[in-house]
């Protein structure tokens, strides 16, 4: 969503989707694994109207509560999508008024840009990479792009944009993604008209989209399709990511990923443009590479001066100075390059992803793994190999409720298998060298502490029962974890410790375990020293001249100073009445959301160009402009601001206006308006997104000469099913009743029992065809090992007609392992080692296998 709208988030919130008119509902299953989104959507149907579309491989209870159910076969989601943009451009269906003025239709690209039989311009087959230098805008003498408002140019965006997808025709869809024509055909009509100006629709998505070697290309055709419609930035809109546990937008906020740093920048690397803190900025802030400036307070006036193609992110310098200074503290100091030297630097040539950390461990490059959560030997793809690969470490520290899979790796029972299999790693405990430590870490309802949801709330929750037995918060370990090492380098002079001999830590209370509160100071940003708590106002206050210090910018503003002189952290608010005067439940004193409790972002775009409610949907528009409050521009002293009920995600001292001058739709974006056409680097395999088949796929693709996306990282090309071999489908998926690996649930004999066994869901066509009955315990097989199950015949799969050719598919729960009162071989000993070009995330919703009795 970053390279489509300038963040990589939820655009709307939870409660918001009672305001849609349509929801398109598709790669999750909200019904089991989202109830709470599930009673809003009903409640929009309920007072609204809404309908609710479902798409997906099965029939779960999403689709038995849909207004509308289409099956799709697994990865098939641009061919369905790429169908939907043309059928809106064929059918003049595209908002026309928000397309012109809120996306980058109008701009004209570079004429070196074409696309050929599935591969863009500047593809190196040597290095299974693209050079994107013609992904980029034909600018004028200033260095602003050129634009056709009037969207007829051969080379604006919105005709490249229905030229690569005219061969997108609906039966070339349905024969691809084996979905019934007159069910795609109601699809396309039922949700193309919230392109109307009154109404609105949105699209939710969780890992059935994301989780496929195109997941990240998968997210930009629900964005564009968005943008087309003018769906994006309106209550009842967006694009709305279901996240897989409550605390996930919280952990990538936190920067719990291998190439950003906390607020979502990219981490430095080891090479020439990172060299020091003048050199990342430059390379990191839109705009600036070209700058003729070397020194930060050169840089500083720049900003000050403004510069084009920037947007919001020409404030990064602030950004990451406070970050450091928040870090490194008094070490943290201009003739000190703020610390920047101590931020460890990735090497541009490896790759830091899980798989990639897996394979390098199974390789013996790493010594030793800490495991916060985490339980790889039964979440992890490829998991025999990532099993094997722990056998190859000297330490293992794992932290959690109990000792599961991961920890227990090691165990007789942990290499079990139901059938020999000289490719599948087989080790004997004594053969083991890896040290194994656990740290019995509290629960959620033992600890305090916020957490953020999908919809950018950070909530704060209190302790609900005091920890069990020796098991401690997490936030107490990592800060005892800390201390500890700090002591051990205590006194050390050595220029190469002194990223940890000058890390500021705290002090974050004055009890044993630290105050969340104050942890929440540093998130916030604070003026001064730590000690004298003094929250700076918000990140629009930071500085990159060591006066302020922020631990995470986007999360500044989550706390300010009460009269009486305490700490008011936002988080903590609890008032339950709708703040929005026409109902649309934004409940702004609720919580905290970020960024500055905004909660739709991309908000501009709920009101006209002219600042006036779009045509008979004046209940959704979020603000108007009022000429004459004295609250004017600070700046200027001109009075007049926007104003309405949610905190304005644009400059709310620019008046109405179309063209220069007026206030940008997406500010975090450097062309200030959502993208419809990617440019440069902001996706790895194209400016546009393009069908390609599955790793492994019993069909040849069907739009291009290329079977695969392009740009994919393979690990081992060997491991390939065929279709010959293995000529099924298959997937993954949840169940209400277990919780991700199964570790807390498999735990609870209770929900053991509503849930005893792992099973194999698979249609009755194909049960049939192999002889199996339901309950029969079944073999499952790939390329990468073997897993046992129990058959579950049901209704809810059918086979799929592709290309005139009938294709089964089978579906199985990934939560079970060989620990706890419900166990089951986990389902991940069949996935690959595939990872998405942009994400690495890997591709764990199609792949190819066979089914037999057992």
């Amino acid at each position: 969503m970053s390279p489509s709208f300038g963040r990589g988030v939820m655009t709307n919130h939870i409660i918001d989707m009672k305001n849609t008119d349509c929801a398109l509902i598709i790669g999750s299953n909200v019904a089991e694994n989202h109830p709470i989104t599930m009673k809003w959507l009903l409640k929009a149907r309920e007072e609204r109207g809404a309908k609710l579309i479902h798409v997906d491989p099965r029939f779960t209870r999403t689709s038995a509560v849909a207004d509308i159910y289409a099956p799709l076969r697994s990865g098939t989601d641009i061919a369905f999508i790429g169908g939907m943009i043309k059928y809106i451009i064929d059918n003049n269906l595209y908002h026309k008024d928000y397309v012109v003025n809120y996306t980058n239709a109008a701009f004209l690209i570079n004429d070196g840009f074409d696309f050929k039989d599935g591969l863009f311009s500047g593809y190196d087959e040597s290095k299974k990479a693209y050079d994107p230098t013609t992904w980029d805008y034909q600018r004028d003498a200033e260095g602003k792009p050129i634009k056709d408002p009037t969207l007829t140019n051969p080379r604006c965006v919105f005709q490249l944009l229905k030229k690569h997808y005219e061969r997108y025709d609906i039966d070339t869809v349905c024969r691809i993604t084996g979905t019934p024509k007159d069910k795609y055909l109601e699809v396309l009509e039922t949700f193309c008209a919230t392109g109307a100006p009154d109404k609105t629709g949105c699209i939710i998505y969780a890992m059935g989209t994301t989780q496929h070697t195109v997941g990240s290309q998968n997210v930009r055709s629900y964005a564009m399709v968005q943008l087309l419609l003018g769906n994006a930035g309106r209550p009842g809109g967006g694009v709305n990511a279901m996240r897989g546990e409550n605390n996930v937008q919280g952990a990538t906020d936190m920067a719990l990923l291998f190439h950003i740093i906390p607020g979502y920048i990219n981490s430095p690397m080891n090479t020439p443009d990172h060299k020091d803190l003048i050199s990342f900025l430059k390379k990191e802030t839109p705009g600036a590479a070209n700058l003729p400036v070397s020194t930060l307070a050169e840089l500083r006036e720049a900003v000050k001066a403004g510069f084009p193609n920037s947007g919001f992110k020409i404030n990064t310098s602030k950004w990451v100075v406070s970050m450091l200074k928040a870090w490194w503290g008094d070490a943290a100091t201009p003739e000190n390059d703020f610390a920047y030297h101590y931020l460890p630097k990735r090497d541009e040539k490896k790759n830091y992803s899980h798989m990639a950390m897996f394979e390098a461990m199974y390789n013996g490059e790493i010594d030793g793994l800490f495991v916060n959560g985490g339980n790889p030997v039964v979440g992890g793809p490829n998991a025999n190999k990532e099993q094997a690969a722990l056998a190859k470490l000297k330490w293992l520290v794992v932290l959690d409720l109990w000792l599961h899979e991961t920890a227990e790796f090691w165990s007789y029972k942990a290499w079990e298998r139901p059938v020999e299999n000289p490719d599948v790693p087989k080790m004997e405990p004594k053969d083991i060298p890896t040290e194994v430590f656990f740290l019995p870490a509290a629960a959620v309802y033992e600890k305090e502490g916020t957490a953020s949801n999908t919809g950018r709330w950070m909530q704060y929750r209190w302790k609900g029962a005091e920890p069990v037995g020796d098991s401690k918060p997490d936030l107490w370990i990592i800060d005892q974890l800390c201390k500890r090492i700090k002591k051990l380098y205590e006194g050390s002079t050595k220029p190469e410790d002194e990223p940890i001999t000058k890390l500021t830590w705290g002090p974050y209370g004055e009890g044993e375990e630290p105050e969340p509160v104050l942890v929440g100071l540093e998130l916030n940003g604070y003026i001064g020293k730590f000690e004298d708590h003094k929250p700076v106002e918000n990140f629009t206050k930071l500085a990159d001249d060591g006066s302020t210090a922020c631990g995470v910018w986007v999360y500044s503003g989550c706390m300010t100073t009460k009269p009486d002189g305490t700490l008011d952290y936002k988080p903590m608010w609890r008032d339950n009445q709708d703040n929005s005067k026409t109902g649309l439940g934004l409940y702004s004193k609720w919580a905290w959301c970020w960024p500055l409790n905004r909660r739709i972002v991309y908000n501009r775009c709920s009101v006209q160009p002219d600042g006036t409610p779009w045509p008979g949907d004046e209940a959704r528009a979020l603000f108007k402009w009022d000429p004459n409050n004295p609250d004017g521009d600070p700046k200027t002293g001109n009075p007049g601001k926007w104003v309405g009920d949610d905190v304005p995600d644009f400059n709310k001292y620019l008046a109405p206006a179309v063209g220069p001058g007026a206030a940008v739709p997406f500010l975090m974006r450097p062309e200030g308006v959502g993208c419809l056409f990617a440019t440069k680097k902001d996706m790895k395999e194209g400016p546009f997104p393009e069908h390609y088949e599955p790793w492994e796929s019993p069909f040849k693709n069907l739009l291009n000469s290329q079977q695969n996306n392009p740009c994919i990282k393979v690990w081992e090309p060997d491991k390939q099913g065929t279709a010959d071999k293995y000529p099924i489908i298959g997937t993954t998926y949840r169940v209400v009743e277990h919780w991700q690996t199964g570790a807390l649930t498999r735990n609870l004999p209770w929900l053991a029992e509503l849930m005893p066994n792992m099973f194999i869901e698979m249609s009755e066509e194909l049960a049939k065809l192999k002889g199996i009955n339901n309950g029969d315990k079944v073999i499952v097989s790939t390329t990468r090992g073997d897993i046992e199950g129990i058959a579950c015949v049901t209704k809810r799969l059918k086979p799929f007609t592709v290309d005139g050719k009938e294709v089964h598919q089978i579906g199985m729960t990934w939560h079970y392992g060989f620990n706890g009162y419900a166990k089951g071989d986990p389902a991940n000993r069949l996935t690959p080692h595939i990872g998405d070009a942009n994400t690495m995330i890997p591709e764990y919703k199609a792949w190819l296998c066979d089914v037999r009795r057992a």
